[in-house]
């Protein structure tokens, strides 16, 4: 164990730890303007690390390299993947930068920690004919089949998070310039084409579903609306898309992001340059978006191996 002090008016224990990561999640909602999902991922994963503190009788603001060490390796232990232990790792790294900058650590052990090494996933996508059969689920002779189909067909044509999707108001789009405006993560602010047939269900889902699902309710201005009349959330509308994904017959593990990543890949096999894909995600770094390079090369050595004839 260190032999330092804590700083000034600061208790060093458990939980003392736990106001201070409360602290830091209402920072990051605040200040960074964080979801709501991903600050409660925070909060879990930092409350794991608070209750290790507390059974190891650890003193967290005069933590060492070691004892961060041993946290890990009792995590690799009890069998998470290594993907769940960087999150993890990652959260404690932006919870003791921010404590060093308000001056309540004087040093932050937890950035020299390396990273576990992960295998490199390449994101799942769909075909077209997967997307093909996904849209033909929706049953647009009722409202809220109507509704679906206009929520899968914007999701592929502007590449939208699911949560993003969950954020539109009607006042978003604009049909006349064929654009929509999406809010991302730190509520930043992106304009993306969207493509005339998925203009053309949602136009249909305005103006016959929309105000049928209203059912005279006040309107809250919500592009999505429920069967009750009430703005959708990430979650329902993570649910619908789950629900025709179990009528297509698809892979039970295709998930709204699927749509995404198919997203950018169609753009980057079509020709697209690297940077206008990464404005059109929203990415903030263009290595994250550099992952679907590879995977439009995994796709073209497929077609290739298919077609050639000595393949």
């Amino acid at each position: 164990m260190s032999g330092r002090a804590a700083p000034a008016g600061r208790t060093d224990d458990a939980e003392g730890l736990a106001e201070l990561v409360d602290a830091f999640c209402r920072h990051l909602a605040e200040v960074r303007n964080f979801s709501p999902n991903t600050v409660r991922a925070y909060r879990a994963d930092l409350g794991s690390f608070v209750d290790w503190c507390r059974r190891e009788g650890v003193r967290p603001l005069t933590v060492t390299h070691r004892e961060l060490r041993r946290y890990l390796g009792e995590l690799a232990r009890a069998g998470y993947a290594a993907r769940t232990v960087n999150r993890r790792l990652s959260a404690l790294r932006g919870l003791y930068r921010w404590m060093l900058r308000e001056g309540v650590v004087t040093s932050e052990a937890a950035s020299a920690l390396a990273s576990p090494k992960t295998a490199r996933d390449l994101p799942r996508t769909m075909s077209d004919a997967d997307v093909t059969a996904l849209l033909g689920t929706c049953d647009a002779s009722h409202p809220d089949g109507l509704r679906d189909r206009a929520f899968l067909e914007l999701l592929y044509a502007t590449g939208a998070r699911v949560s993003e999707a969950a954020g539109l108001r009607v006042g978003d789009l604009d049909p006349e310039r064929s654009q929509a405006r999406l809010f991302g993560k730190g509520s930043k602010e992106r304009i993306v084409p969207v493509y005339d047939s998925a203009l053309a269900w949602v136009s249909r889902y305005l103006s016959e579903a929309r105000p049928r699902l209203l059912a005279g309710r006040a309107d809250h201005g919500a592009l999505f609306v429920s069967t009750r009349g009430n703005p959708m959330s990430a979650d329902a509308l993570r649910t619908v898309f789950e629900r025709h994904v179990a009528l297509a017959g698809l892979d039970p593990r295709l998930t709204p992001h699927a749509m995404r990543h198919t997203f950018a890949t169609e753009l980057l096999s079509g020709g697209a340059d690297l940077r206008s894909v990464q404005e059109l995600l929203g990415h903030e770094s263009l290595q994250t978006t550099q992952v679907y390079t590879h995977l439009s090369v995994e796709r073209l050595r497929d077609a290739a191996r298919r077609a050639h004839p000595r393949s």
